[in-house]
């Protein structure tokens, strides 16, 4: 098992080779980038929780605050991992009825 880098931030640790080495919540694969776009869209602490009771409340208010803390780290990871971005580094296109296609061929 990889070894858990900490942070300053009691519940979020990094672990090499569990996204790409991101900032994630200790124990789980939940990165503090995927916290940070519910918050963006809206949700409340108290919704993530309910919505993912595995998460505890002070972890999730962790990975707000290391969000707050290290804001453009964490925006960069999100702006690169936009459907756009990918499509640009992964050289593929979404069709209209939303199937990915790669290689440029628009086949049906």
């Amino acid at each position: 098992m990889a070894t858990e880098l900490k942070t300053e931030h009691p519940h979020i640790v990094r672990v090499p080779g569990v996204l790409g080495g991101e900032p994630i919540i200790a124990g789980t694969r939940v990165g503090v980038a995927f916290i940070a776009r519910l918050v963006q869209a809206g949700e409340e602490p108290s919704e993530i929780v309910a919505a993912y009771p595995n998460l505890a409340p002070a972890a999730v208010y962790d990975a707000i605050s290391y969000y707050l803390d290290h804001r453009d780290e964490i925006d960069a990871l999100i702006a690169d991992s936009t459907l756009e971005a990918l499509a640009e580094r992964y050289g593929f296109s979404v069709r209209e009825d939303g199937k990915i296609v790669f290689g440029g061929s628009s086949g049906s």
